[in-house]
């Protein structure tokens, strides 16, 4: 007897998946045929990430306009035990947003635009699909400033920005997404839309059910829109590029200009010379210095007084070189100076192009970062002599980014140098992942950094939100 695919089940029925051509055919009438793709119809977008995982074709791809076509969408699937899987910028360097090829995908590309600005809040409201780049400009105009930023804020989407509690350049400042978040609305598994689009700092009643998704990698719902906290826009940016004998000698100059400057040090990047390099190279122009230096940092002073063109700033650079604090500095004097600067930075948008990358983001306190990049350098070394690593991150928010790029070690499973690295972490009790999530690339890692009680906890959540368990499947878990 077929089962009819839109027919609610009991949690604890056995699954009686409902053919996909009829799952299938409840979508188109649900949400019309224009917003149902399948085969040819699919493009490669759908189909991987930048990890530039093998490419699948899922079963099919969705494209709701509303909230509530997304609510439809996943109380059809859930009545037919149908897998789907969330898909945004397709940015991620996890895998969290490949589909299988029983799968079906549900992008939010249409379902974008910011709704609201409320100026007494300073407060955004905006649909999930928005690019980042987007609602930061939006918020521009209005005189606020979005304080979430990362390289790809052309093409990410806002709604994987928080199911990936993704970090950036700015977290030392500003905090990661979920420190953005004031309000949610999320469509469950069963299709039921979860709205707590809240606008206040302040309400205690009850479990803070928004940080259930943020950082969930679609596992538990889909987030279809959010209230996002403003800050006063900054007036004034100063960008240095800074040479330093080491890391020892990077933490010292946080710490100096921290107490200097306080939450004005919006960005304080660090790049080893493989990775600083490679990003000079890449740009096609020529470093600023004259020689090479053990470390470079790249840092963003960014203040409320318009009438500070940069002397504080600059200054205490100079007192930091006097010293020998610093070896060298150069402060862009305009706008394109500053972007020419962080394009090195940002020169890991390329390495899915002109590397076969084999990424790393793991978090280590700040205290042990420059011995870990030392150690694993010399293993790497000594595993696979001839390797290009590239070593670089965020040491004020303890991020460590590391990339092998595996045309170096030809032959060499990608897995095997996972588990190389990894090794080397656990005893360290740091993070496999600082701010790209689990996804699939990560999955069977997540034990090193987290204890069978938080993960007995985080899949009885999951039953609980996702009891057929058709979100996001093979991700996280």
């Amino acid at each position: 007897m077929t089962q009819d695919p839109i027919a609610h089940h009991d949690a604890n029925a056995q699954p009686c998946t409902a053919p996909l051509s009829a799952t299938l055919d409840a979508l188109r009438a649900e949400l019309g045929a224009d917003a149902v793709r399948v085969g040819e119809q699919i493009g490669e977008r759908a189909m991987t990430d930048w990890t530039r995982h093998a490419p699948t074709r899922p079963a099919a791809l969705l494209l709701p306009r509303s909230t509530e076509e997304v609510a439809r969408a996943l109380a059809i699937c859930h009545a037919a035990y149908q897998p789907v899987v969330p898909q945004g910028g397709m940015t991620g360097l996890a895998g969290g947003a490949i589909a299988r090829a029983n799968d079906i995908a549900l992008s939010l590309e249409r379902l974008a635009g910011v709704e609201e600005i409320d100026a007494a809040s300073a407060t955004l409201t905006v649909r999930a699909g928005t690019t980042l780049q987007t609602a930061q400009e939006a918020a521009a105009q209005a005189g606020f400033e979005l304080a979430l930023d990362l390289g790809a804020r052309g093409s990410c989407q806002i709604g994987g920005n928080l199911a990936t509690n993704a970090g950036g350049n700015r977290v030392i400042q500003s905090g990661t997404a979920r420190d953005q978040v004031l309000g949610l609305e999320v469509v469950l598994a069963n299709g039921d839309v979860l709205s707590s689009l809240g606008k206040m700092v302040k309400n205690n009643t009850g479990y803070d059910l928004k940080h259930w998704f943020i950082g969930s990698e679609g596992t538990l719902g889909i987030i279809t829109r959010a209230v996002l906290r403003l800050h006063p826009q900054r007036a004034a940016r100063h960008t240095a590029l800074v040479a330093l004998n080491g890391y020892d000698a990077a933490v010292n100059l946080l710490r100096r200009l921290s107490t200097r400057f306080g939450n004005d040090i919006s960005a304080f990047e660090i790049m080893w010379p493989d990775f600083y390099d490679f990003g000079v190279k890449l740009t096609g122009t020529r470093s600023p210095f004259d020689g090479a230096h053990p470390l470079y940092a790249l840092i963003e002073h960014a203040g409320f007084d318009a009438d500070d063109h940069g002397e504080r700033f600059a200054a205490a650079l100079t007192e930091a070189l006097d010293e020998g604090a610093i070896r060298d500095a150069v402060i862009a004097q305009s706008v394109a100076d500053a972007r020419a600067l962080w394009a090195i930075r940002e020169c890991t948008a390329e390495f899915p192009v002109r590397l076969d990358p084999i990424n790393f983001d793991v978090s280590l306190p700040i205290s042990v970062i420059g011995d870990f990049v030392e150690r694993c350098r010399a293993a790497l070394n000594e595993r696979w002599p001839g390797n290009e690593s590239y070593f670089f991150g965020h040491i004020g928010d303890s991020n460590l980014h590391v990339t092998v790029d595996g045309n170096s070690i030809p032959g060499v499973d990608h897995h095997a140098v996972y588990a190389f690295v990894y090794e080397m972490l656990g005893p360290l009790h740091g993070s496999v992942s600082a701010e790209h999530g689990i996804g699939l690339l990560k999955r069977e890692f997540l034990p090193i950094s987290r204890s069978p009680t938080e993960l007995a906890a985080m899949a009885a959540i999951k039953h609980a939100l996702d009891p057929h368990g058709i979100l996001n499947p093979g991700k996280l878990f």
